[in-house]
């Protein structure tokens, strides 16, 4: 079984702003919500924990893993927005006219400024995450980010790109996937960490 773990949450502003490759920390509810993971998986034996080179992911990481060892994996980093990271859509739709407009009417393939489509996220995610769960003996963990445990859901599932945002991701928001030679099985999508 691979068990694949949005990090916990990040401050956020409002109106909300895009975080993309932006090096956030988790808030003290987003280390809450990795401590009761530790807690519920706690008898979990994991081949390996993996993560993110982000800090948000190393942190939901270190907490899960009960301070042993993790690895990181460069290609499981978030999505870059490039120019659009840190900027609210209203300065978007000011600074790029039409650009968020294209995006959402392409989310596949529409790249922004200076970042990438998440099919090119998709070529950079995919290939790790195969490599990651090939032949497995035991259970893995994967701390990772929405945008690319959306990319990994929907090649399991068999969907496209197109519907990647049907697909809930809250914060600390736990998916469970098996191999079953070349086909995949989804058990769970978003188990929520009861954290108030």
């Amino acid at each position: 079984m691979i068990y694949l773990l949005r990090h916990g949450e990040i401050a956020q502003s409002q109106p909300r702003r895009f975080v993309g490759q932006q090096d956030k920390p988790l808030t003290d509810r987003g280390r809450a919500q990795a401590a009761w993971w530790r807690e519920r998986l706690a008898g979990r034996d994991f081949q390996g924990v993996y993560s993110s080179d982000l800090i948000r992911c190393r942190q939901t990481a270190a907490a899960v893993a009960r301070g042993g060892p993790y690895q990181l994996v460069p290609e499981l980093r978030e999505i870059s927005l490039g120019a659009w990271e840190g900027l609210t859509v209203a300065q978007v739709q000011e600074r790029f006219p039409g650009e968020y407009e294209r995006r959402g009417a392409d989310i596949a393939h529409h790249r922004p400024s200076g970042g990438e489509s998440f099919a090119e996220l998709a070529g950079r995610v995919l290939p790790a995450f195969e490599r990651l769960s090939a032949g497995l003996e035991r259970d893995i963990l994967v701390v990772a980010h929405a945008g690319v445990s959306r990319v990994i859901l929907c090649h399991a599932l068999g969907l496209d790109l197109a519907h990647l945002f049907r697909l809930e991701l809250d914060y600390g928001g736990l998916c469970l996937l098996e191999r079953r030679g070349q086909a995949w099985l989804v058990h769970g999508v978003n188990l929520r960490p009861q954290v108030d």
